[in-house]
């Protein structure tokens, strides 16, 4: 029961500590668009930087869904074992 306190307490206070990051996001967006209107190129690197910040996360799942899916197959079809080279 204490877990559950913990946890909805976070994700209340995640939910109301949005503003400032809401408010940065509308600053960053005219910067950007002022930049580029003038001809710079501040907004290239931060679409790049963006992806690269997502993809690090894409990655990991991706890797954990192959480890256990493959780990669920040799448990289900014992005879994929050294199909898979699965341990």
């Amino acid at each position: 029961m204490h877990k559950i306190k913990y946890i909805l307490f976070l994700a209340i206070l995640t939910v109301f500590s949005n503003s400032r990051i809401i408010a940065q996001c509308a600053m960053c967006k005219s910067v950007v668009g002022s930049n580029k209107d003038a001809g710079g190129n501040i907004a290239n690197g931060l679409n790049t930087g963006i992806l690269y910040l997502m993809a690090i996360p894409y990655l990991l799942l991706s890797v954990l869904a192959i480890y256990v899916f493959r780990r669920r197959i040799v448990q289900r079809f014992p005879a994929l074992k050294n199909i898979l080279k699965v341990e």
